[in-house]
């Protein structure tokens, strides 16, 4: 890990150090050269002097010097090797640290930190001027391979790795602005030494061949690609790359660039996300000529583009995209924003920072979390390229704000059905129609010109004026009647007139899309019309081939056919292979035609037909991917119609990922039509995935759903299902009292009824709650209840749930071998029933109980199995629980880096799902990781955060474990008046639950009471 510490750091007395590890590896103290000559000394140095003023872990230098061969005591053998260091370079020169060592100099005095530095400015350079000067100061500090001398395979395998593409990106780079910048002198030969020694480098190859042609050498560049060629097809079998032949193709035409354009650089991701442009694109010569006045790399150009919907927004951004794209040779992105796409959510900011990250050629786990972290890095991603960027139907300023560039060079085209006036130094072009020369024109080129030979230009002027001269309208009027060999431009005319006063009562809004549309679906035969009316009664996101036979009434070989039908008439569209949809305006249209063509008995009928494949379909899903719950299921008769492949857990997991936005778009169209049935079927059947993948707010609005219906069907047993699973829901947000209200009321009903199932879940939902509240003793009765029933009506499920509570019940109270065989007991029926949920949660189990032991080994295994299960079945929770646990075992290891990464993925995961006690555990973990690292300060803020959520769950022993945390901060901070503070109101906690102990294994009351007493006699006051 290469880092840069903010501290002012020196050794004490003034005395200067430098290391110097760009080459050999070389030393000087006050400027007097200073020989370390043994080998893992050397390293050890070397080591710490990448993290100059920054504590280097213990097992992270251990690592380093000696590989996978560690002696038995490597804390002991590395002090030996400190202390010899400090008696070479000085002993004030290396801090001891809780947790390590750090080399006290600051980072410039370090060759290697100080390129880093001046790479990362020349990056963020606001002129190439100044840009290629950082690059020339930090290629001068290059001496050679880093580490030459030092021999640790750590250095050699990440480091040095690191800092040589470093290097030769950032020589890439100086090439790349000396040839836009006509600097060739001497660039052919040190370019044709590049190329000798980086053969398969073809970035250096690329700027062989551009040195060459800009100096007129056009045969000896073209025999420099052939060259290349040769190579990568005898080492590889592959050919140059797109950007390469693109360069080639320039060449042979002797297609030079622009003077003091700036080619372009392979080494990075070069992306070309634009659509294809539109075929047959007319008019907007005005703006387009303003576009093209965009300036070039002189600032940040921001165009947003608005209009009526229809009026040809994104057509003309991307169609100027594609004509600019030449003076932006970086690159082209492109990305929907859905600003106002009906029953999709606009694209969350962060979500779009992300995309665009990865397609710049970010990685993933680069990726921060935070939304201003993204924007920053996006920013700096694109600072010194040149790139067009289309964001497309946006929703607001708010929207596009953070995903705008910071320096010159990028031009962003944005598309909005609003006009984005508060987009800072932005220039607006608002479209309004077609002129009739234009809007004919268009007309002319969809249909074909040949096709028009001999009709009146008056009439063809008259048809497009009919369609209000919008290009949407235009082109569906145009392609109908190309797909009509017989017609004339007459017979559309008579059609289009039909809805004259239809088209005047709406030409300033909509209407002469929905003219248009009229006109497309009149032409459709009647099997067909009312297949696209069945379409727009679907009141989700889009549908696939299964879902539409049931909504039409036929086969899925016979609904593929008349999706086709609509696709090739353009009133559908397939986004994804088998995924159908309607643009929102035909979607309008599509379910206007129904409500007034079809009656109400109809319409319920294909609704009806649709909850039903909805319904199966989803307990085949389900009994596929829980099969352990499949007699818990709320059973329908068998399907009349074909579905899916559901037989694989996979292919199941996949169908309910998918489908699950339409299944609760139905549950809501249900409970707006009185269907009580299919909103308690979906909500009985569907409760354990959306559980799972922790979508706990569309839970609690669908289980609302169910057990209003139930009520008002007098429906006991789907009372009481509701109920649990309302319960369950509201416990995992933290919401108890809510939580035991459902129980309490499940369980009442369950006993009246003798519902089993029902009485068990209510059962072990309050256990839980009592358990997660610190009233162990109830929560374990409730347990107990519930594993008596299980066991005498053969309940598998109940039973692992019971044996899983009555197991952490006995942990929290100290009881560690009682609570262990509870897990294994509850490992051994969950297996034995195929419940892999009920697996996940033993294993996580047992691997924090022994963490908590130290068996670090075991604890490992259970957490990578946990993990395997969890991300195959998609469980969130057991996820989170694994990460965490992986993350302490990092910590205690020493490898600090990566326990931070395993508690920040955590954090994000719990904040996505809304999931407050992960979110405490995290925050916990992070502030126990700072304070062992003697980051004082940053562990305050970290358990105050797991305070404060621990005080909004309610959660007593995780109050305590906060305020233990908090204490220990204040101490290391000499706070003592506050940490004794806290440390008393961790007792008072404690004390009021009676126990001694916690689920954290450093947080016991003997512990603390020790605490205080030792901050009392050196603090009496």
């Amino acid at each position: 890990m290469i880092r840069r510490s903010e501290r002012t750091c020196e050794p004490a007395g003034g005395a200067r150090l430098t290391v110097a590890l760009l080459g050999s590896l070389r030393v000087s103290v006050a400027g007097a050269p200073v020989k370390v000559t043994p080998d893992r000394l050397r390293t050890v140095l070397a080591v710490l002097a990448l993290s100059a003023g920054d504590a280097v872990p213990v097992g992270q230098l251990v690592e380093a010097v000696w590989g996978e061969e560690q002696p038995a005591n490597g804390r002991r053998a590395l002090q030996v090797y400190v202390t010899r260091l400090r008696g070479v370079i000085g002993a004030a020169a290396i801090r001891t640290t809780p947790d390590g060592y750090a080399l006290e100099t600051e980072p410039d005095n370090v060759d290697a930190l100080r390129f880093v530095r001046l790479l990362d400015e020349a990056a963020g350079s606001p002129d190439q001027a100044t840009e290629r000067a950082r690059l020339v100061e930090a290629l001068a500090l290059w001496r050679g391979v880093p580490f030459a001398d030092v021999k640790s395979a750590w250095l050699a395998e990440v480091p040095s790795t690191r800092l040589v593409e470093h290097y030769l990106s950032s020589v890439e780079r100086l090439i790349d602005v000396d040839l836009s910048s006509g600097r060739t002198d001497d660039l052919v030969a040190q370019l044709r030494d590049l190329t000798a020694r980086h053969p398969l480098r073809e970035r250096f190859w690329g700027q062989l061949m551009r040195a060459l042609w800009y100096t007129g050498r056009q045969a000896d560049a073209l025999e420099a690609y052939r060259s290349l060629y040769r190579l990568l097809a005898d080492e590889l079998g592959v050919e140059p790359g797109i950007d390469i032949q693109t360069l080639h193709r320039q060449i042979l035409t002797d297609d030079a660039p622009a003077a003091g354009s700036r080619p372009s650089s392979p080494s990075v991701a070069i992306p070309r996300q634009l659509p294809a442009d539109v075929a047959a694109f007319v008019g907007r010569d005005h703006e387009l000529a303003d576009l093209d006045r965009v300036p070039d790399a002189k600032t940040v150009v921001i165009t947003a583009i608005d209009g009526m919907a229809g009026i040809g927004k994104t057509a003309l951004a991307v169609h100027a995209a594609h004509r600019l794209a030449s003076r932006f040779p970086d690159g082209q992105l492109f990305i929907d924003l859905h600003g106002y796409t009906q029953g999709v959510a606009p694209v969350d900011p962060g979500d779009a920072l992300e995309r665009m990250l990865r397609a710049v050629g970010v990685s993933g786990e680069q990726i921060p979390r935070h939304l201003d972290e993204r924007a920053a890095l996006f920013r700096s991603s694109l600072a010194g390229r040149a790139m067009v960027i289309v964001l497309d139907n946006a929703a607001s300023e708010a929207q596009v704000a953070p995903l705008l560039p910071g320096s010159p060079g990028c031009l962003v085209l944005v598309t909005s059905r609003l006009r984005l006036t508060g987009l800072s130094q932005s220039h607006t072009l608002s479209l309004d129609t077609l002129s009739q020369a234009d809007a004919v024109a268009l007309f002319a080129r969809t249909v074909g010109v040949e096709r028009l030979a001999g009709e009146a230009s008056a009439l063809v002027a008259e048809a497009v004026d009919l369609c209000g001269r919008l290009p949407l309208a235009i082109r569906i009027a145009a392609a109908r009647l190309r797909s009509r060999p017989a017609w004339r431009v007459v017979h559309l005319i008579e059609r289009l007139r039909e809805f004259e006063q239809r088209l005047a009562e709406l030409a300033a809004g909509q209407g002469s899309v929905g003219a248009a549309l009229d006109l497309s679906y009149r032409q459709l035969a009647l099997d067909e019309q009312r297949a696209y009316r069945r379409l727009g009664l679907h009141s989700g996101t889009d549908i696939d081939v299964y879902a539409a036979a049931a909504l039409t009434g036929t086969t899925p070989v016979r609904a593929r056919r008349l999706l086709d039908v609509l696709l090739d008439a353009h009133l559908l569209q397939e986004p994804a292979p088998g995924r159908y949809r309607f643009h929102d305006l035909i979607r309008a249209h599509a379910a206007h035609a129904a409500a007034t063509t079809d009656p109400e008995v109809d319409r319920r009928a294909a609704m009806d037909g649709l909850f039903d494949y909805y319904g199966r379909t989803a307990t085949t899903a389900m009994d596929t991917l829980y099969p352990f719950e499949s007699d818990r299921r709320p059973r329908l008769p068998p399907p009349d119609t074909l579905g899916p492949p559901l037989s694989e857990q996979r292919e199941a997991a996949a169908w309910l990922d998918v489908e699950l936005a339409n299944l609760l778009a139905t549950a809501r169209h249900a409970v707006a039509h009185s269907r009580p049935g299919h909103v308690q079927h979906l909500s009985a059947t569907l409760h354990r995935h959306l559980r799972t993948r922790a979508r706990y707010t569309d839970a609690n609005t669908l289980h609302d759903q169910a057990l209003a219906a139930a009520q008002a069907t007098g429906d006991r047993a789907g009372q009481v299902a509701a109920l649990a699973e309302l319960g369950d829901i509201h416990r995992r947000q933290g919401r108890h009292k809510q939580a035991t209200a459902d129980f309490e009321r499940a369980l009442e009903i369950a006993r009246a009824t003798g519902n089993h199932y029902g009485e068990v879940d209510a059962l072990n939902g309050l256990g839980w709650v009592q358990r997660r509240l610190g009233r162990y003793e109830e929560a374990t009765s409730r347990f107990e209840q519930a594993l008596e029933i299980t066991l005498a009506t053969g309940d598998h499920s109940g039973q692992v749930d019971a044996l899983t509570g009555l197991g952490d019940s006995c942990w929290a109270r100290g009881l560690h071998a009682e609570a262990c065989q509870r897990f294994e007991h509850a490992l051994a029926v969950a297996r034995a029933s195929g419940n892999r949920i009920g697996q996940l949660d033993a294993l996580s189990t047992l691997g924090h109980m022994y963490l908590q032991q130290g068996q670090h080994a075991r604890a490992t295994d259970n957490f990578n199995q946990t993990l395997a299960i969890a991300r195959v079945t998609g469980h969130r929770n057991a996820e989170l629980r694994a990460i965490l646990g992986l993350g302490r075992i990092h910590q205690l290891h020493g490898r600090h880096e990566r326990a931070i990464k395993s508690y920040e993925r955590v954090l994000d995961l719990s904040r996505e799902n809304g999931d407050r006690h992960w979110q405490f555990e995290a925050a916990q973990s992070l502030g126990r990781l700072h304070e062992s690292a003697g980051q004082p300060s940053q562990a305050l803020a970290a358990h105050q955060q797991a305070l404060d959520l621990a005080n909004e769950l309610g959660h007593p022993d995780e109050q305590a474990r906060a305020h233990d945390g908090l204490a220990r901060a204040h101490r290391a901070l000499d706070q003592y008046q506050r940490a004794m503070r806290h440390w008393q109101q961790a007792l008072d906690i404690l004390s009021d639950l009676s126990i001694e102990h916690t689920d954290d294994e450093s947080v016991d009351a003997p512990t603390i009471r020790a605490r205080l007493a030792g901050l009392r006699q050196v603090n009496p006051a």
